[in-house]
């Protein structure tokens, strides 16, 4: 079972932001093999930023025990710009894009989250979830557009 835990050494702490980062380029790399806006770089980007700031909060918590709340809140309201950045509404199909990017990128976030609070085997299963919905729920986004 995962616990969550500050880091304990600098290696931990190498491991866990370049687990993060891994694990975001590879929902970027999904994103971008669709030719969507935001793709390997920036979801690998936006994972570490999410495993980073989680452990700084972890590693303040011993002086402040609410750090790490007010990180994780300060997170999840940061990413509202940079989803914010990728969806757009077409006038000229009356459609919204880059829905499904910005929910991409904030499932990285909270990857990320999740590897820097050291819960990587919960982080995995989630990327592995995420994979399926990108790549099975555009088959069957197909599958119903054409019917």
């Amino acid at each position: 079972m995962d616990v969550v835990s500050p880091p304990q050494s600098i290696w931990e702490i190498a491991g866990r932001l370049g687990l993060a980062a891994l694990l975001g380029a590879a929902v970027g790399l999904n994103r971008e093999w669709e030719g969507k806006p935001a793709g390997l770089r920036t979801h690998a980007l936006v994972a570490l930023g999410g495993a980073l700031f989680t452990i700084i909060g972890l590693l303040l918590a011993a002086d402040d025990a609410s750090a790490t709340s007010r990180i994780l809140q300060g997170i999840t309201a940061g990413l509202g710009f940079i989803g914010g950045g990728v969806i757009m509404r077409r006038p000229d199909l009356q459609d919204v894009q880059g829905l499904t990017t910005a929910a991409a990128i904030w499932m990285v976030a909270a990857v990320g989250v999740a590897v820097g609070a050291g819960v990587w085997r919960t982080s995995l299963i989630a990327l592995t979830l995420t994979l399926i919905v990108l790549v099975i729920g555009e088959k069957i986004d197909e599958w119903i557009h054409r019917r």
